[in-house]
């Protein structure tokens, strides 16, 4: 496949009324676009594009209890032990025996976070776009999940620090940088930091993205990753209840 024209994007769900935060990358990992906005705006967005993978930072679906089954633990591993991580999705087991830490999906979409359904909103009206789940179809946009914690420890080698904390952030973009991403150099923060400006409280962070942004961006390098480098990924989880793609071919067995 060509990806000329496909543009690669990346989604984080937020709940509530806050906006969330879409990437948008080409071929070549330039930046397209990277902004906020209510679903109506991401879809028209995606919809405007005449191909695109879509990574989105959302559980894909809600638990259908696979774990409860013995033919699917048996083919884990390590196996679960009896009666221990009955709750969770396949994926969510897998991540968490690396030391990822993942929120478990609950079975039922209305006991889910907002956020959670918020995703559940976004692939249905991507859906209704016409995007496909990724390696199902040969269908020119196509939809996969993403875990930007993991993405992140799984590029990086290790647990990120928090997302949250400045040097979370700086890490995180550092690694986007480092990954060809056509995006300033986090570093520069540095050349910024004096002690009359800290004295002062007044230091710049100009060129350093928030937390949600570097989570969509990720999710847009995943996409691309997925799209132009299958064979680069690692995949986890079931297809029937979503699985979880990280950008990396090989993963450690404990981060």
């Amino acid at each position: 496949m060509l990806f000329n024209d496909t543009t690669f994007i990346g989604i984080d769900p937020t709940a509530g009324k806050k906006p969330m935060a879409y990437a948008a990358l080409d071929q070549d990992l330039r930046l397209l676009a990277l902004d906020e906005g209510d679903l109506d705006e991401i879809a028209a967005f995606v919809g405007g594009q005449s191909a695109a993978f879509v990574g989105v930072n959302s559980p894909r679906r809600y638990n259908q209890g696979l774990m409860k089954s013995e033919t699917v633990r048996a083919n884990l591993s390590p196996v679960p032990r009896p009666g221990r991580w009955l709750g969770y999705r396949v994926a969510e087991y897998q991540l968490r025996q690396r030391n990822i830490h993942i929120m478990r999906t609950c079975s039922e979409t209305g006991k889910c976070p907002a956020w959670v359904q918020v995703g559940f909103d976004v692939y249905r009206r991507l859906e209704s776009l016409g995007c496909r789940d990724f390696g199902v179809t040969e269908a020119p946009s196509q939809l996969l999940e993403v875990y930007p914690h993991g993405a992140f420890a799984a590029l990086l080698g290790q647990v990120p620090f928090p997302k949250t904390s400045l040097e979370g952030r700086l890490q995180r973009q550092l690694i986007l940088h480092n990954q060809g991403l056509d995006i300033p150099d986090p570093m520069r923060v540095f050349e910024e930091i004096t002690r009359y400006r800290i004295l002062q409280g007044k230091l710049s962070l100009e060129g350093l993205y928030s937390q949600d942004k570097l989570d969509a961006l990720v999710a847009a390098f995943t996409a691309w990753m997925a799209a132009t480098h299958p064979k680069e990924i690692s995949i986890l989880g079931h297809p029937d209840e979503g699985q979880v793609v990280l950008p990396v071919q090989e993963l450690q067995a404990k981060y």
